[in-house]
């Protein structure tokens, strides 16, 4: 069972989402922060590159300074995120941008016998359009991306839409 929980602030402008796995660290690590396993529950295709421009092997892990281009299932390559690895510990904590300048820190631990990933997105910019509202659009988001997650890590399911031609149908 999935208990996420949420932490929001009155200014709109970062949120923290926590939610358990039965997964160790260092296996919810792996899948955050290499391109083979962050493609099994949250992008179509990651390409994350080194500094000098080198594109990293597909189980190799981010650095800071690293780069990446991500693309989402339901859209084609002309839809993409691109970014910058901030920090990476190699075991436990990643920070990176993420769309309009916001940054994304992912702490991961272990307390009561579960291992915790802890998401807070952060320097969300103001928005007078609430339909364009990159707090609650990203939170959203997310929430279904650590779902996945522990979907994918516990039971094996990928919750995603992989179905293009469904897309539409969604908007």
């Amino acid at each position: 069972k999935l208990k996420l929980t949420a932490v929001m602030n009155n200014n709109w402008s970062t949120f923290t989402l926590t939610g358990n796995y039965t997964a160790p660290v260092s296996e919810i690590y792996r899948v955050w922060a290499t391109q083979k396993g962050i493609e099994k529950w949250f992008l179509r295709k990651a390409v994350f590159l080194t500094p000098e421009g080198a594109r990293l092997a597909d189980d190799a892990y981010i650095q800071a300074g690293d780069t990446y281009e991500w693309f989402w299932h339901g859209f084609d390559d002309t839809v993409a995120e691109t970014g910058h690895i901030l920090e990476a510990n190699g075991k436990d904590f990643l920070r990176f941008t993420f769309t309009a300048g916001c940054i994304v820190t992912i702490r991961i631990y272990t307390r009561e016998s579960e291992t915790l990933v802890e998401l807070t997105q952060s320097e969300i910019p103001q928005e007078s359009d609430p339909a364009k509202n990159l707090y609650v659009q990203c939170s959203h988001g997310w929430l279904f991306y650590l779902t996945n997650l522990k979907s994918y890590l516990e039971g094996g399911i990928d919750l995603r839409n992989k179905t293009v031609k469904l897309t539409s149908h969604f908007k």
